[in-house]
């Protein structure tokens, strides 16, 4: 965690390297809303930012990212603001942050370590604390040299604590590496817990359809439209972080578990990726996957590709052409009838104001029938039992009934 206080507003500068060679932006309104999403994060992370500025690169300095001249600017505005944090929307080296700091003479931060702050202060659960403990860790990990000033102190050999002439960098890198290997065991008895408890459902069974999304895309809003239930839906980034599961009636008797996720983002740190795996999993063996894309953004298609990107780092690769995955068009509302014509794909839905869900679950619907078994049954019809069996298990299609027999057509959940 970054040695801010929480509940201090600290005077924060954001700048927005754009290298041209790759960055794929080509419009003054790319290079604006890329500076907006890095303000919200700074926001999102409860500092304040005091001035923000967007530079361009023919390429990328190896020892400080920027060139001189920029630095010294950096340095001018950074006195006129009265700036306590300089944060960089991209990921710095550790040498490239070590030496930034050192040339401005304040605390530097990049994109990576702005959004495991966020996700530090808003896990809420016993696992999301230790996921975002296990990824702030592995990132500090490589810039030990930046963290402390006593690293190049040598410690004698004495004792169980560390060999002849041991470094202290060399304990602090032992310890957190010890620290990290604890976590990831306590980590792996989360994914037994989830394992057995996804076995229960199997059982059931119950399908899971899991929603993701670029943060801020209103997944939360969606869900608790859905499930009446109450999380925290906010319009701010990464307002979810640990998962939420709810039960979902469908129809007369199909019934699905609903799994709220994390956000995702551009950039989305690779120690993140790693971290959550174990919530994401949710997302790996679910059933459906309802890709919530917020299209009232202008960079929607951009972010779109962004959460495509993630969910093939997690294993799903070509998942987009399934039929397990199924895109939500949300926030039709705030959008002009000519523009929502243009929507080809996906199903159109206000998660506020619930237009357009009833086409959501009819899809759903739809798209469990079609992998269910269909199936004609008789019962006695004074077997009571066995008629509540099946349709507390199986969606009831047809019903006739004669003098001693009902006849039930049904689907069994796929």
């Amino acid at each position: 965690m970054l040695d801010i206080e929480k509940n201090k507003k600290t005077k924060t500068a954001v700048i927005c390297p754009i290298v041209k060679d790759n960055s794929g932006v080509c419009s003054v309104d790319d290079i604006y809303r890329i500076a907006e999403e890095a303000c919200g994060l700074v926001v999102a992370m409860g500092q304040i930012v005091v001035w923000r500025d967007v530079v361009k690169l023919n390429k990328i300095n190896a020892g400080m990212y920027f060139g001189s001249g920029t630095i010294q600017r950096f340095k001018e505005q950074c006195i006129a603001h009265d700036v306590e944090l300089l944060v960089v929307n991209a990921e710095l080296s550790p040498v490239q942050q070590r030496n930034l700091e050192k040339e401005l003479r304040l605390k530097v931060i990049d994109r990576t370590a702005v959004i495991l702050e966020i996700f530090g202060r808003r896990a809420q659960t016993k696992e999301g604390k230790l996921q975002v403990e296990l990824a702030h860790l592995t990132y500090q990990r490589g810039r030990l040299v930046r963290s402390w000033t006593h690293l190049e102190r040598q410690r004698g050999g004495g004792g169980f604590l560390g060999g002849p002439g041991e470094t202290q960098i060399e304990l602090d890198r032992r310890f957190l590496d010890n620290r990290i290997i604890k976590i990831k065991r306590e980590l792996e008895k989360v994914t037994k817990t989830r394992t057995i408890q996804r076995s229960a459902r199997i059982k059931v069974p119950f399908p899971v359809v899991a929603l993701v999304g670029y943060t801020n895309a209103g997944k939360s809003t969606l869900f608790n439209y859905l499930t009446n239930a109450n999380v925290v839906a906010q319009d701010m980034l990464f307002a979810t972080l640990d998962p939420t599961m709810r039960k979902l009636k469908l129809g007369h008797n199909m019934e699905i578990i609903l799994s709220d996720t994390v956000g995702f983002i551009s950039q989305l740190p690779h120690e993140l990726i790693m971290a959550f795996r174990a919530t994401l999993e949710e997302v790996l063996v679910a059933d459906v996957i309802l890709h919530v894309i917020d299209v009232s953004n202008p960079r929607y298609k951009e972010q779109k590709k962004d959460v495509i990107k993630v969910l093939h780092e997690l294993g799903l690769e070509k998942i987009e052409h399934t039929s397990r995955y199924i895109e939500v068009c949300n926030k039709v509302d705030v959008l002009e009838e000519k523009v929502l014509k243009g929507i080809k794909k996906g199903i159109l839905v206000s998660a506020l104001s619930g237009f357009g869900v009833p086409n959501l679950l009819e899809c759903l619907k739809s798209h469990f029938l079609m992998k269910s078994k269909i199936q004609t049954v008789e019962v006695d019809i004074a077997d009571g039992s066995k008629l509540a069996e099946i349709y507390r298990t199986a969606e009831v299609l047809t019903r006739q009934e004669t003098e001693n027999k009902i006849v039930l057509t049904i689907s069994l959940k796929p």
